[in-house]
């Protein structure tokens, strides 16, 4: 854990380095996640975070995106956050995104808060651009299995002040209350089935019940599921990332499920706004609303531009 002022110094130089889009080196990286691993180890499977507190959906390697949304949210320790999950995958700033988010939990543990999600897993990453991104970028998969094993240790969901439930996917038919979540052993791969796999994998859904996932992982949830689950636990509603929305939120159940989608212009095509959603000390919510960062680089820049054509569901 990152206790003296040389530590906290070399944090904040790694920190501006990594703003500036310069991954750290190899070594730095595994310094980085041996200490985080020592942080989360720590906590809960749910932790309970206080407001008041951002909360952030995913990112997906889209750094510039990144940058803008402290741009808009404020930088950490000034704002404090709570990520869902999916740093990695689909954009081309991957690595510069987890090493940012993990670098700002290690050196704000008690400021930032940081969910495991569906990609955050191995399998996953060696088919949607993760793995590969570390392999060009550092020679080897070396920084991959760093961050991979790190991935065991992110908490399953989050709660805001035992008033607001924060799960990357969705709910499980296997868990009731969030007494059961904390008994689940979490330092493990993602697995195929199960209550942890359905936290990282499920969807809201029209239909009532649970319903079988197209994605192939995880349920879909009905409205009695959501309020069932709210009235149980004595949650508001429910604030959960992982699809695609056009506007950057989306409130389905009537009003006990939020839907919330950080990656502007998904895999830059995809058109869409982003959010982020403020709670303040007295718990009350905003949702603002952002668009892709300005283009930068010369003309070989990989950044481009919005397109508006119709998104594929399984983006």
């Amino acid at each position: 854990m990152a206790a003296d002022t040389g530590d906290l110094d070399d944090l904040d130089r790694q920190i501006a380095s990594v703003m500036d889009c310069n991954p750290l080196s190899e070594d730095e990286v595994v310094r980085l996640c041996d200490k985080t691993k020592g942080i989360l180890q720590g906590d809960p499977n749910v932790p309970n975070v206080a407001a008041p507190v951002t909360v952030v959906g995913d990112i997906h390697g889209q750094f510039y995106d990144l940058l803008e949304l402290f741009r808009i949210g404020g930088k950490a320790p000034d704002t404090n956050y709570l990520f869902m999950g999916d740093y990695v995958d689909r954009g081309y700033y991957s690595v510069e995104c987890v090493t940012l988010v993990v670098l700002l939990k290690l050196r704000y543990p008690n400021r930032v808060t940081i969910l495991r999600g569906n990609h955050e897993s191995r399998q996953i990453t060696q088919v949607y651009g993760f793995y590969d991104e570390c392999v060009r970028k550092y020679g080897s998969a070396n920084v991959w299995k760093c961050f991979t094993d790190l991935f065991d240790y992110l908490p399953l969901a989050a709660t805001i002040d035992k008033q607001l439930f924060c799960p990357h996917g969705g709910l499980s038919p296997s868990l009731d209350t969030v007494a059961q979540m904390q008994q689940l052993e979490r330092f493990q791969e993602i697995p195929h089935e199960g209550p942890i796999c359905d936290l990282m994998w499920s969807d809201p859904d029209d239909r009532v019940g649970w319903g079988i996932s197209p994605r192939g992982a995880g349920y879909t949830f009905g409205q009695d599921v959501s309020e069932h689950f709210n009235q149980t636990n004595g949650f508001e509603f429910i604030v959960r990332a992982h699809q695609l929305v056009m506007e950057g939120y989306n409130w389905s159940h009537e009003n006990a499920v939020v839907t919330l989608f950080s990656a502007p212009n998904y895999c830059y095509r995809c058109g869409n706004q982003a959010a982020i959603m403020e709670v303040d000390e007295h718990m009350h919510t905003k949702f603002i609303q952002f668009d892709p960062a300005p283009r930068r680089g010369g003309p070989n820049s990989k950044e481009v531009t919005v397109s508006r054509q119709a998104p594929d569901y399984f983006l």
